[in-house]
């Protein structure tokens, strides 16, 4: 790691980045955003994280998935292997979570779940940043914990959780950035377990930060086709959702 650019880069955060002095690039327009698909599917990370889900519950998504043409299907790390096996074949990328919900792990317990998940055949890694140490402005310690699990991941998609209902608009644009410059291929709004979802604001506000050599996800409360679309027009590449077989199945206009 280059420290001095890593210092460089933190130092000009702290400058520019001050709630009262943030200047945004222009949100770029709809039509530069990818043509809405017909097929929703192609943009849905399928989602099933509930903490009480059971084996049987897991084992009949990863079923009904396999029907659809899902980018992913995100479980906890626990069923990776499951799902490596049962998705073999479909097209249907494996996506797990790593420091979830809260983001709290050391760096070293990050890594370590990422190289984990990646040899039970995880192909997408979803990890919540340092939220603490964030909003206490260590922004050292969040690039190189992003970083750190980005070279662990190698050639594999890392999107990184902000947590953007617990967050200010400043606060998003800083840890937008600080993904972008660690290697995240992906900036994602949030959990669900935070008390919030995602908001258009809050996407316009990562895309924005990113422009566009990085991937938005949005994630969190997304459960009709109307409110996929209107984040696909807001900047998301990727939505993230537990609804995504109901989703997949909707007629254009219906909820």
């Amino acid at each position: 790691m280059d420290l001095l650019w890593l210092n460089e880069q933190v130092e000009v955060l702290n400058k520019a980045l001050q709630p009262h002095h943030l200047v945004f690039p222009e949100l770029y327009p709809v039509e530069c955003q990818p043509e809405i698909p017909t097929d929703l599917a192609v943009v849905i990370d399928h989602t099933l994280l509930r903490p009480e889900a059971t084996y049987e519950q897991i084992k009949k998504e990863l079923e009904r998935a396999g029907g659809y043409r899902f980018a992913s299907v995100c479980i906890h790390p626990r069923y990776v292997s499951l799902a490596a096996e049962m998705l073999c074949g479909t097209g249907i990328k494996v996506c797990t979570v790593i420091g979830f919900p809260l983001g709290a792990n050391t760096t070293l317990t990050k890594v370590n779940e990422a190289r984990d998940a990646i040899a039970a055949g995880a192909e997408e890694l979803d990890m919540v940043l340092p939220i603490g140490a964030l909003k206490s402005e260590d922004y050292h310690s969040v690039y190189e914990d992003i970083a750190s699990v980005k070279a662990a991941a190698g050639s594999r998609i890392v999107k990184v959780i902000l947590e953007t209902p617990l967050l200010s608009d400043a606060e998003i644009v800083k840890a937008s950035l600080l993904a972008k410059a660690a290697g995240a291929d992906f900036v994602k709004t949030a959990t669900g377990f935070a008390g919030g979802g995602a908001t258009i604001r809050a996407v316009e506000l990562m895309r924005q930060a990113v422009g566009k050599s990085c991937g938005v996800k949005a994630s969190g409360g997304i459960r009709d086709r109307s409110q996929v679309i209107a984040f696909l027009k807001a900047g998301a590449d990727r939505i993230g959702t537990s609804a995504g077989v109901a989703i997949a199945d909707m007629s254009a206009g219906e909820e």
